[in-house]
């Protein structure tokens, strides 16, 4: 019998004739792309690739000094993958760049239907304000911009700073959802700190009276220092996983879900020395180093990462995590969206 990924014959010259009959009517035949559509494994055009920080901080640098923060609207360098250039995405369903506020600036207060997270690469004490509450961020520091909400970004330190964007654009963008609304001025009127919204929700509690109105977690800011004391914990106490180590999700407080329905998002520690078994997943994953020096060995590439180096490892590729010292990594994928479709499936070899 004939299976799937078996090479097709050339058309008998009836069958050619039938094809250009109903390819005027924007008809095709599956038969003849059954093959290429439906694969025995997950086939991506996404590749292995890493963002090396030394020459990304030069190129933010050079950035800032060419256009401002008011009239890019937003200052990004934006990490494309080498597979799918062109199309503004790190992967296939999600997007990837690094945002640079100079001292002074301010990127306009706008809103869009893409949910987006920021995590902290470089500086301290620039902001983003969310629906009317403000947080300073820190480096290691992730933060939450739900869908639809007006947000804005300044920088009110002495010093650059600079932060991953992570969106679900490409998703967004598939089912054709995509929205956008400017705010007036150029950043809105806040009236709480972000520390009341950690008081609310950040403590395993939250206020009697509240009801969601969205899947998104009601807490936007998850402080680095909560996160990296809780990995410290698991090292001297937990069992350690043999492909990544300890690893933590974020999650919505309330529903103890993911902390945003489109993007699943991690932290882990790997020990000095750690040496992981090969992994691999069907969502394509982002890494984030926030500390420590170690490599990813995936495909016939070994990629040597260093302190806010980002790197990506595409869908279904096996890889295995080495760390030099110890090392931890922020990392996102599109893992809620295909465990909600039931396509999620990993692999331990």
């Amino acid at each position: 019998m004939e299976t799937l990924s078996q090479k097709q014959e050339t058309p008998s010259p009836e069958r050619q004739n039938f094809y250009r009959k109903i390819n005027g009517a924007n008809v095709t035949p599956l038969w003849e792309v059954l093959h290429s559509v439906v694969t025995a494994q997950p086939n991506t055009p996404c590749v292995p690739y890493l963002w090396k920080w030394q020459q990304m901080w030069s190129w933010l640098l050079e950035a800032g000094s060419l256009i401002t923060a008011q009239e890019a609207e937003r200052r990004v360098l934006v990490l494309e993958n080498p597979g799918l250039r062109g199309k503004t995405r790190i992967t296939h369903s999600l997007y990837a760049g690094l945002q640079l506020i100079m001292p002074g600036e301010i990127a306009p207060v706008h809103r869009h239907s893409q949910s987006a997270l920021r995590f902290i690469m470089e500086g301290e004490g620039a902001y983003t304000a969310v629906s009317g509450e403000k947080v300073t961020m820190n480096v290691g520091d992730f933060v939450i911009t739900p869908s639809w909400t007006f947000h804005d970004h300044g920088n009110t330190s002495g010093k650059p700073m600079v932060w991953l964007d992570g969106l679900d654009l490409p998703i967004v963008e598939l089912l054709d959802a995509q929205f956008m609304e400017k705010g007036e001025g150029q950043a809105q009127q806040t009236s709480q700190q972000a520390t009341t919204n950690l008081a609310r929700f950040g403590n395993t509690m939250k206020p009697v009276e509240y009801k969601a109105r969205s899947r998104t977690s009601p807490l936007f800011w998850y402080p680095y220092e909560r996160t990296r004391d809780a990995l410290e914990t698991l090292k001297r106490h937990g069992e350690m996983h043999p492909c990544w180590g300890h690893k933590l999700q974020y999650t919505n407080p309330v529903t103890g879900d993911w902390a945003i329905p489109t993007i699943g998002t991690f932290m882990q520690l790997l020990p000095a020395g750690f040496s992981g078994a090969e992994y691999r997943s069907t969502d394509s994953t982002v890494y984030s180093v926030v500390e420590g020096q170690g490599r990813c060995r995936i495909a016939d590439q070994v990629l040597e990462f260093g302190p806010k180096d980002v790197f990506i490892c595409p869908s279904w590729m096996p890889y295995s995590l080495e760390a030099s010292e110890d090392t931890v990594l922020f990392s996102y994928s599109d893992r809620p969206v295909q465990q909600a479709l039931d396509l999620w499936r990993e692999a331990i070899t």
